[in-house]
């Protein structure tokens, strides 16, 4: 098959495209083989909202919850063995990716209990859990970027096992998350771990920054404020992008992991489909392409993509002083930016685990 041609040259720009979505009827069906085969799909990414959806969404779940649960599993667990089944199978469509990429895409991600957002513990025991029950080499296990995620992250990454490191709102968290990937290569290298196979990503929300830094601009009204809607979030990005740039590209720290097979933690763009009609339903793809990332892309925005996308070369690298530049004018207006990364923080865990407990309920 021939791939689309505009994610063709998303994907020579150095951007990966992820699925955010998976199903069992999107495995059955072969339509996440076709979105392989077409438009240039090299990975898949899963929340408890795509989980939600999947299973509330038509019966393809229910012969098997049902056998589970009729020889006394209990429900969490039945889910559970349900979702981490696709997973599984989801590593397996796209092996072929994995190996031709050694090991950077083909990936298919997993995340940990959202409510255990705030327990470390709890956080890295069933990490390790969910990798050796997918018991897939190109599955990432994802883990939220509280605080109490930090230290769960490099304790995972530590015991080999590759992270998604998810939720991540502010360039300042980003920075964090980037010191314990180093932190967990590091401790990893120390007990004799190959960590040229431990690989990770950093998941930066894009869309849901405007979603609420736009609602405070419109509260405040004036004409500056209103002539900054739609910017933070590609801004938000573009800066993180930079420090990336910093700690992998330049930093002494990363440079003696590198030289010990490490590899890079690569940004990673979520919450990539717009929430409103007045922005380009595009805009957080074709804005936001560099080398050595990831695009996390819902079905409807890949489409979008796929039929009026405009893929010109990079449009991140050399803007981190513009993106100052917005991030000064929002502070002048009078947005707090610091307030508004930590509802948004708060919110998406929130949201999160208010959808595992829907799944469950189903």
């Amino acid at each position: 098959m021939t791939q689309n041609p505009n994610l063709a040259a998303l994907s020579a720009a150095g951007v990966s495209v992820w699925l955010d979505d998976l199903s069992r009827d999107l495995l059955h069906s072969g339509k996440l083989q076709q979105l392989i085969d077409t438009r240039s799909v090299v990975g898949v990414t899963t929340n408890p909202s795509t989980f939600e959806r999947a299973l509330t969404n038509g019966r393809a779940y229910d012969g098997q919850i049902a056998e589970l649960t009729g020889r006394g599993t209990d429900i969490d667990t039945a889910v559970r063995t349900a979702i981490t089944d696709d997973v599984r199978a989801a590593c397996d469509v796209l092996l072929p990716q994995w190996e031709a990429s050694d090991g950077v895409d083909g990936r298919v991600s997993i995340e940990v209990d959202p409510t255990l957002a705030h327990d470390t513990d709890a956080t890295v025991a069933q990490a390790v859990e969910l990798a050796k029950v997918v018991d897939r080499p190109n599955v990432f296990i994802k883990i939220p970027a509280t605080t109490a995620g930090l230290p769960a992250i490099t304790a995972v990454l530590a015991r080999g096992v590759s992270v998604n490191v998810t939720l991540i709102f502010s360039v300042q968290r980003h920075r964090a998350v980037m010191d314990a990937y180093l932190a967990g290569i590091e401790a990893a290298q120390q007990t004799g771990a190959d960590i040229s196979q431990i690989h990770s990503v950093a998941s930066l929300f894009v869309s849901r920054v405007d979603t609420d830094v736009d609602k405070q601009l419109e509260a405040i009204g004036t004409d500056e404020a209103l002539r900054l809607r739609g910017k933070a979030g590609v801004a938000n990005a573009r800066l993180a992008y930079a420090y990336y740039q910093q700690v992998f590209e330049a930093g002494e720290r990363y440079t003696a992991l590198r030289a010990a097979g490490a590899r890079a933690q690569r940004p990673l763009w979520a919450s990539t489909g717009v929430k409103t009609t007045a922005y380009p339903d595009t805009m957080y793809i074709t804005e936001l392409v560099a080398p050595n990332t990831v695009s996390t892309i819902p079905q409807p925005t890949l489409e979008a993509v796929a039929d009026h996308g405009v893929v010109a070369g990079d449009t991140v690298t050399g803007k981190a002083e513009q993106a100052q530049e917005v991030f000064d004018r929002l502070t002048a207006v009078g947005v707090d930016l610091p307030d508004v990364f930590a509802v948004l923080e708060r919110e998406g865990v929130s949201k999160f685990a208010a959808s595992w407990s829907r799944a469950l309920q189903r």
